[in-house]
């Protein structure tokens, strides 16, 4: 079974990355910054874990405030190097591991976070400042990693509490995860530092090490604290620390600290840590029932003849084709699938069974292949095909048969909009039948 083998805490402010990138290893202002950062580097590279589970917050670069989660975990195959305004970082993009992400999701689910879950979006300094200085990455990273962003940015913002239930969450999460996987927690944020506002530039050393010790020796006195009393000790951006706090619930309440360092070059105060994990391993059958717990809801779905749930699983496998529909809310996209459909599966990366499916309009293949239904009413609108002929090819029966087992057996509909061509099933449908077209 997995296990939790301990973690590293470190800031993770841009200056970090600034100073990787223009090579400032030897200049005294900013080689403080790789020292405090070298024994992490060597713990990992010591203890060489097979999983980084990294916490860290997005300073809107990839999740914007039209849709903002307070927890949300990375379950794709790759994350690139976030834009954040000068273009990217020149570095390789990082190997997510969807199969521990997706269990670890199901997990805290089941334990009753209301997770949201991301692919294809980039990460940015939160991730990809500290991880310069942590592992080696020429030509590509050492280890996969599991991202949890951490909606800090918006209030109201998860209470330290909450992230502190999440760690201990994750703990079972990860421990109850069948393959034997060593993983190593990486909580990123802080510490003191504010950069908005009148009191941009605020510090609190005398804070930073108070926290530093209470998040090794006492954490839970940091649960009870209020996102004002941390902004008024640490500045507002820096109650950013309840992510630490996710990663301190997820070890054991004992740890052994084995570094600790701290340098306050200008803004934001850089710490850095070890926590080597003393848990023990879980007792009797506590994985096998955990698992059981994580499984309850779908237990005996798949004696349901002819339902395919759409998993955590299905979503990543089936990621690029659902992609590719969902593209036709676009004009331009569907235009261009309209005009010259062989170039735009070429320009979506389609495989030779994706594009196949799409050009047979193999509705019950592509349910089976992992497409969800919704993107199948909108190729339907697309292409000129009700949701009713759709229901009728998954079910293997033509149209005339289907409609007999509904109460209006006339009514035909789709998701098509004002631009959509003439329906021609619609323009015969009797007009006394409108009131019924609704979606099922």
């Amino acid at each position: 079974m997995a296990r939790i083998i301990g973690a590293v805490a470190c800031s993770h402010t841009p200056t970090i990355g600034f100073a990787f990138d223009k090579s400032k290893q030897q200049d005294p202002v900013w080689a403080p910054i790789f020292q405090a950062f070298a024994p992490l580097a060597r713990w990992l590279d010591e203890r060489q874990p097979d999983v980084l589970f990294v916490i860290y917050n997005d300073h809107v670069s990839s999740f914007f405030f039209d849709h903002y989660s307070a927890f949300s975990l990375g379950v794709g195959e790759r994350h690139e190097v976030a834009d954040e305004g000068g273009g990217a970082r020149d570095l390789p993009g990082l190997a997510g591991h969807p199969a521990l992400a997706r269990h670890i999701g199901r997990s805290l689910v089941a334990d009753e976070f209301d997770m949201s879950f991301f692919q294809d979006r980039a990460l940015d300094h939160g991730v990809f400042s500290p991880l310069s200085l942590l592992c080696p990455h020429e030509p590509q990273w050492p280890v996969p990693v599991v991202p949890l962003q951490v909606g800090v940015l918006q209030s109201p913002v998860p209470s330290a509490r909450r992230c502190w239930r999440l760690g201990q969450a994750l703990r079972r999460a990860i421990e109850s995860y069948p393959e034997d996987l060593k993983v190593a927690i990486v909580a990123t944020g802080g510490l003191s530092h504010q950069v908005h506002g009148e009191r941009a530039g605020f510090n609190n050393t005398g804070w930073d090490a108070q926290f530093l010790d209470l998040i090794e020796n006492d954490p839970v006195r940091l649960t009870e604290m209020t996102q004002a009393e941390l902004a008024t000790l640490g500045g507002m951006e820096g109650a950013e620390v309840i992510m630490w706090l996710v990663m301190r619930g997820a070890l054991s309440s004992n740890v052994r600290k084995l570094n600790q360092d701290y340098y306050l070059p200008s803004m934001t105060g850089i710490a850095t840590a070890i926590y080597e994990n003393l848990a023990s391993a879980p007792i009797a059958g506590e994985a096998q029932r955990h698992r059981r717990h994580v499984d309850e809801q779908l237990a005996g779905i798949e004696a349901l003849e002819g339902t395919y749930p759409f998993t955590l699983e299905t979503s990543v496998r089936a990621y690029r084709l659902n992609k590719f529909l969902h593209g036709m809310t676009r004009p331009e996209h569907r235009a261009r699938f309209l005009a010259e459909p062989e170039a735009a599966f070429e320009d979506a990366g389609l495989t030779p069974e994706e594009r196949a499916l799409v050009r047979e309009r193999d509705w019950r293949g592509l349910i089976r292949y992992g497409v969800i239904f919704f993107m199948l009413e909108k190729l339907g609108a697309v292409v000129g095909v009700s949701n009713l002929h759709i229901y009728a090819a998954m079910r293997g029966q033509t149209l005339e048969a289907f409609q007999q087992t509904r109460n209006a057996p006339g009514a035909l509909y789709s998701v098509a909009g004002k631009d959509a061509a003439a329906q021609a099933w619609d323009t015969s449908a009797p007009s006394s039948s409108t009131s019924a077209l609704k979606p099922s």
